[in-house]
């Protein structure tokens, strides 16, 4: 089995189980919120691809900006979970767990230089 680099990385894999979590809520969000699921699959996917991409640069200002995208879809995919528990969608004791998986990716990519 061929595994990349990325793949090994804790916060690729973090990051992973947050877009399964995501694919998992999208069927969820339709009519009114199909916006915030939209954006939602888009942001979380950006997370892992810029991950994959950035990891992959042998420039270290290359691969430093690729993972500040990550880090900013990240928060991105935070605040849309706000929107949705706001927006009665995401009950507050569901939007806990994953909101810990993104500060915990949010982390390791503030760490990543």
């Amino acid at each position: 089995m061929v595994v990349f680099n990325h793949e090994k990385l804790d916060v690729y894999r973090a990051a992973l189980d947050y877009v399964a979590y995501v694919y998992r809520l999208a069927p969820r969000l339709t009519g009114n919120h199909r916006h915030a699921r939209d954006q939602l699959l888009r942001a979380s996917q950006s997370i892992l691809l810029n991950i994959a991409e950035g990891n992959g640069k042998t420039s270290p200002a290359d691969r430093q900006r690729f993972f500040e995208i990550a880090r900013g879809s990240a928060l991105e995919c935070a605040a849309i979970q706000d929107v949705l528990e706001v927006g009665g969608i995401l009950p507050p004791k569901e939007n806990e767990q994953p909101k810990e998986l993104l500060a915990r990716i949010v982390a390791m990519l503030s760490k990543m230089h």
